[in-house]
């Protein structure tokens, strides 16, 4: 695992669409899925991103196969309480087949690492129906905190907000 940079975009966008469609893809109308892969997984919004100071972007990688990444940066979920500086861990995606390595963990690891900071308090959305991943986040002393809708084209996903107090 190492920090991804503007070069990666390309494999991040990649990983990001496989990973998501691997998990989430059988939830959406054919359109619905293409329309969020093209706006969500564009290799300039990973370019723009490993070029943003404000983001950490972490890309993991199995030889030469890219297995995962994890982005972190400023929190953008809507709810009352975030404020500018608060950190969110934004994406952690890992390919099915590389799950259960320890990739993951270390990957989570290391995004709560660069998000902690004195008085910062910590973000995640999580989908509702998501429950490994819930008691995962619950465990690094994540709390529900609220909810949401996440678009997916024209669906909207009904998702957790997730807040690990300073």
């Amino acid at each position: 695992m190492r920090r991804a940079t503007a070069a990666d975009a390309l494999a991040l966008s990649e990983i990001g669409a496989l990973t998501f469609v691997e998990t989430f893809g059988h939830m959406y109308s054919p359109k619905d899925l293409a329309d969020f892969l093209a706006e969500e997984q564009a290799p300039d919004r990973y370019r723009a991103w490993a070029q943003d100071d404000r983001y950490a972007l972490w890309i993991a990688e199995d030889g030469d196969r890219t297995v995962g990444f994890a982005l972190a940066g400023p929190c953008t979920l809507p709810h009352a309480e975030v404020t500018p500086g608060c950190g969110e861990l934004k994406r952690i995606y890992l390919r099915r087949d590389a799950q259960g390595t320890g990739i993951g963990t270390r990957m989570l690891n290391t995004a709560l690492d660069w998000l902690t900071a004195p008085g910062r308090d910590l973000w995640i959305g999580v989908w509702s129906e998501n429950h490994g991943a819930q008691r995962l986040y619950q465990r690094h002393g994540f709390e529900k905190v609220g909810t949401y809708y996440f678009p997916v084209g024209e669906q909207r996903d009904f998702e957790f907000i997730l807040r690990r107090k300073s």
